[in-house]
């Protein structure tokens, strides 16, 4: 489990170099069922892994000026906000049996899940239900600064609560919402999730969280190395075709979580 564990944070770096988000996506599952950690402990360890990781990624895309700065400002700053609120007052406030009954038992850590799983299908069936010309995704377009601002705090609602750097929401919002070209997504993407996860894993730390430091360094690193190797891999498909592979893969994640959860519940 631990080396399936291992090989999991490869591919979790492979993503976000190669499509800007997916990598929150296997970090939770892979801290919460490979490596035995609590969902609500894994998310505070999937902020600093999934964030490192996007900062590296980023990299490149800043060089190739392949990064809107601009509109990662307007989302990020809200996003950034709204991520410390969560973290600081709801996730707390939320109890650790939340219903019960003879046959079934809603706890905190089920409730996690769940809800992360139903935000990667709606974003999945969003990927793959909208299709866009190629022309259309390479046009430029200005981008609104009040609904950028909105969508930040939505989406630093999803990274205080889940862990999750949101690149699931990111990416289908700054290509359908904004028009965006696939590849200045991909950085801009990078760049938003980065500033979310980890300001998000600074505030946990302030407030004493504790950290399996060994575990959670190995595990970044291979992130880091998985990717550059993404980021290159990235460069020999089509915008589209990225879209493509990213919506589906979201959405067997999301049925797969959905599954495990509940086989767990029955057993």
């Amino acid at each position: 489990m631990i080396i399936a564990g291992y090989l999991a944070a490869l591919l979790i770096g492979l993503l976000l170099g190669m499509i800007g988000g997916g990598g929150s996506i296997l970090t939770i599952p892979v801290l919460v069922y490979l490596f035995r950690l609590a969902p609500a402990e894994a998310t505070g360890h999937s902020l600093f892994i999934v964030g490192i990781s996007c900062l590296a990624g980023a990299y490149k895309y800043f060089r190739r000026g392949q990064i809107r700065v601009l509109t990662g400002f307007y989302f990020g700053v809200p996003s950034i906000l709204t991520v410390l609120l969560v973290r600081k007052y709801i996730l707390p406030a939320i109890p650790e049996i939340i219903y019960s009954s003879d046959t079934w038992v809603l706890n905190r850590s089920l409730l996690i899940m769940l809800v992360f799983a139903i935000v990667m299908i709606v974003a999945a069936i969003q990927m793959l239900r909208n299709e866009l010309h190629e022309e259309t995704l390479m046009a430029s377009h200005p981008v609104p600064v009040i609904k950028t601002i909105w969508r930040g705090i939505e989406v630093g609602l999803l990274t205080g609560l889940l862990g999750a750097g949101g690149g699931f929401i990111i990416l289908p919002v700054l290509i359908f919402s904004f028009r965006l070209p696939m590849k200045e997504a991909v950085g801009t993407s990078l760049l938003i999730i980065a500033m979310n996860t980890l300001i998000g894993f600074l505030g946990d730390l302030s407030q004493g969280q504790q950290y399996h430091w060994q575990l959670l360094l190995t595990i970044t690193l291979l992130s880091v190395v998985g990717t550059f190797a993404g980021r290159k891999w990235g460069e020999a498909f089509s915008g589209k075709q990225l879209k493509l592979y990213f919506g589906w893969f979201v959405l067997l994640m999301g049925i797969t979580i959905i599954g495990i959860e509940f086989y767990r519940q029955l057993h």
